[in-house]
């Protein structure tokens, strides 16, 4: 039960008891009901699959509370039907890869987490917590600002009861697979899961930071045993590989390319989600996706003119106009020591000047030829006597020093492309933001680079 276990923070993998009629082993993994579940989900499935083989009682809690307290990711009025896709997404998952459910239930977070008792406790831990303290837990997963909201800072004390007396669990962490998080589950068909992989990062011999290799070591082995890959004769040909080791040796060694460990994940991936999108194709599914997440252009007024709904109050990043661009020059502002004049290419027939104040951040050599994020639907503004027509993204990191670094586009981006916030993927961009409804203002506090 140890496999893929990327470490035990206690120390101790599981208390001593053994297993039986008398005394089963409880299993316990919760997940924010947020966007749609994307395929790295197949890394703690894998795990519990491993569990629920080895006869323990497994309990998924859909943490539906937290996903509301973390900015309101998922909307209260969306929280049920959230709940009941990530259900119905799961089991299909873990049907997939033939595990058997007899000893699976869920629990939703709002089941317990609003009564009376529950509350209590809340405010108790309320009282040994300091703002320091609660925005420090929560860095991992909240949006963390100069000032955050205070849905975000009672998150963290939700799952710390052992500070109350308590007992503790014993706690497992699976290992993080980077770079295919933008593959949903159930909607991914075969060209989007092709697209994905084509700009994930893979650089030849590259075997400690390249999430196509671990996902092959943490989902494709665990769950099939053996991974292959076809490839002309001249280049080795095909073959079949039934441990990972192997794989890895030869990636490391070049022997392996990255187009051909690619194409071989995409066979395999595929396999995997058929019989997931196959049984979204059911007309009940296919309403609670909908409803679930809403696509945002058909609110109320879509189709109006210049987009009805992106002048309406929701608050979606969908809103947002952010797209990959090249800085092509990159010089210091005549008038002011502390900002750059950039001209950056947005895919448009002329290149967009920007100013942004990053002088104290980021040389002028690391800025030059860089793909970088930019917000081209804000209104254009004058800073010290040049127009700027656009924001350069970037994320701050508060410490001593503070660091501001630009944000990386996605490998393989082109200048123009679109950039989306994950489970946002639809809906048109509003022509120019409104200041006046400061929309920027209020979405970028929710914003956090993962």
């Amino acid at each position: 039960m140890s496999r893929q276990v990327a470490c035990v923070p206690n120390g101790t993998l599981f208390p001593t008891f053994p297993m039986g009629p008398e005394r089963e082993l409880k299993v316990y993994w919760g997940t924010a009901t947020t966007g749609k579940p994307h395929v790295a989900y197949f890394v703690p499935m894998s795990k519990i699959a491993d569990f629920l083989k080895a006869g323990c009682e497994v309990t998924i809690l859909f943490a539906d509370l937290h996903a509301f307290l973390d900015n309101m990711k998922a909307p209260w009025a969306l929280l049920e039907l959230r709940v009941q896709y990530y259900e119905q997404v799961i089991k299909a998952m873990l049907e997939s890869i033939g595990v058997p459910l007899d000893k699976l239930k869920f629990i939703k977070g709002t089941d317990f987490q609003l009564s009376r008792e529950y509350t209590l406790d809340v405010y108790r831990l309320s009282s040994m917590v300091t703002e320091h303290d609660a925005k420090k837990a929560g860095a991992e997963v909240v949006k963390q600002v100069d000032h955050p909201l205070l849905s975000g800072l009672l998150y963290p004390g939700l799952q710390y009861l052992p500070s109350l007396g308590y007992a503790k669990r014993s706690h497992l962490m699976n290992p993080m697979v980077p770079g295919l998080t933008g593959a949903k589950m159930s909607s991914s068909e075969e060209e989007d899961v092709k697209k994905k992989l084509k700009k994930a990062f893979c650089e030849p011999g590259n075997i400690e930071n390249n999430g196509v290799l671990s996902f092959v070591k943490h989902v494709l082995f665990p769950l099939i045993g053996e991974f292959s890959i076809k490839r002309d004769p001249k280049f080795g040909g095909d073959k079949t590989y039934t441990d990972f080791e192997e794989v890895e040796k030869e990636f490391g060694e070049e022997l392996i390319h990255p187009g051909d460990l690619k194409a071989g994940v995409e066979v395999a991936l595929n396999k995997l989600l058929d019989p997931i999108r196959k049984k979204f194709e059911s007309p009940e599914l296919r309403e609670l996706s909908n409803t679930a997440y809403p696509d945002p252009s058909k609110n109320k007024g879509a189709g109006k003119g210049n987009s009805k709904a992106a002048e309406g109050d929701e608050l979606v990043p969908s809103r947002l106009d952010i797209r990959v661009g090249k800085v092509l020059s990159v010089e210091k502002h005549p008038d002011a020591d502390s900002l750059y004049l950039e001209k950056i290419d947005v895919g448009e027939a002329e290149p967009r000047t920007v100013v942004s104040g990053l002088v104290a951040y980021v040389s002028q050599e690391a800025l030059q030829d860089r793909l970088v994020l930019l917000l081209c639907n804000l209104k254009p503004q004058k800073m010290r006597g040049v127009e700027s027509q656009a924001m350069l993204l970037c994320a701050s990191i508060e410490g001593e020093p503070r660091r501001v670094e630009p944000l990386d586009p996605p490998e393989g981006s082109s200048p123009g492309e679109r950039v989306f916030v994950e489970g946002y993927e639809t809906g048109k961009p509003d022509d120019k933001l409104n200041p006046k409804k400061k929309t920027w203002e209020k979405l970028q506090v929710c914003l956090n680079d993962a």
